[in-house]
């Protein structure tokens, strides 16, 4: 299976592999996300398969009209509906519903006592003070704080290695120039700016995005100019040199894979960042838009209703979960590049 990858990799992957913790907490964070990306089939309130008139429809996937299913009104079809149930079972069909019956915006209407609601077998861990399954808000949360923080990771790290390789790179006046800005541009108030910007335009995933990006490729820029400044003068840049190799190809084909080294093992640390970011700009309430499934909301919900604790515990047990995975893959990582380390 390894056979294409170069021994140095090897034993790279080999000592990934030989923390459990790490190695372990990767394969769990892989798993859970990739059910988050399936979470309409998890937790929806509509079904993922009707069987009516001989017909199958894939409401999961597709918004179909009432009519559709023999109702009077030309307006999306409440499956909960008892009426459309029995008009669909009548017919012969049947529906196929998800594990959790209710979509992070759903509003459950027969709770057993008013919101928040404790946990039951119809709301796994209860309901939250807008009577919404929070089991289900679990599942899309986790799904948004990931690849909210996925992206600007990627983002943010090709930015900053472009930044750091040419201020490495070519050090003298384009260094001092390129370290001078960044110093102004990152003591600029990151929540003030958001807090005010927040009062113009409505946050949502792309915009809080934007406004993170403008901010958080600086924090690799440092890490890869310094490994390109001890790189610039090492013999195998100067025989690239004397080989008449340009600067784009010295920069990217030579120094980049060793820096590489350095930012790999710092991109973990970051990915967390990423998430307690989010959860504290939605926990402030700058964050995504009022309703969105968002883990800083369910934190926010739990200090405001002391007497639902299931609400803090589930956001403290999840968000502590997710960093706890992430840290463990971040010292897997640090290990497995570790030169020290290598045998």
């Amino acid at each position: 299976m390894f056979a294409n990858i170069s021994p140095i990799n090897q034993r790279r992957l080999a000592q990934f592999k030989a923390n459990r913790r790490g190695y372990w907490s990767l394969w769990i964070f892989l798993v859970l996300f990739v059910l988050s990306l399936f979470a309409e089939f998890i937790a929806n309130d509509k079904p993922i398969l009707v069987k009516y008139d001989g017909g199958l429809y894939t409401p999961v996937l597709i918004d179909y009209p009432e009519t559709t299913f023999g109702g009077d009104l030309d307006i999306l079809t409440d499956y909960s509906d008892p009426y459309i149930s029995e008009i669909i079972e009548e017919s012969g069909g049947w529906m196929i519903w998800p594990v959790i019956r209710y979509s992070y915006d759903t509003h459950i209407y027969d709770l057993p006592v008013p919101a928040p609601a404790p946990p039951s077998s119809n709301n796994w861990l209860g309901s939250d003070d807008q009577a919404r399954d929070v089991m289900a808000r679990v599942i899309y949360g986790f799904r948004i704080s990931v690849l909210f923080a996925l992206t600007l990771t990627i983002v943010s790290t090709v930015i900053g290695i472009m930044v750091g390789a040419i201020q490495g790179f070519y050090g003298g006046k384009i260094d001092l120039i390129g370290q001078r800005l960044i110093e102004v541009w990152s003591g600029l108030p990151t929540l003030y700016l958001l807090i005010i910007l927040s009062s113009f335009v409505t946050p949502n995933f792309w915009w809080l995005l934007g406004i993170m990006l403008l901010f958080s490729w600086m924090q690799l820029v440092d890490l890869v100019r310094a490994e390109f400044l001890k790189a610039r003068n090492l013999e195998y840049v100067k025989a690239a040199r004397a080989l008449g190799l340009g600067n784009h190809a010295i920069m990217f084909k030579h120094m980049l894979p060793n820096a590489m080294v350095a930012t790999l093992t710092f991109m973990p640390f970051i990915l967390t960042g990423a998430v307690t970011t989010l959860t504290s700009l939605d926990f402030l309430g700058f964050g995504m838009p009022t309703g969105s499934p968002s883990l800083g909301e369910l934190v926010k919900q739990g200090k405001e209703n002391l007497q639902a604790p299931w609400l803090g515990i589930t956001a403290f047990v999840t968000l502590s979960v997710m960093l706890t995975l992430l840290v463990f893959i971040g010292e897997a990582t640090r290990d497995a590049f570790d030169p020290r380390k290598q045998k």
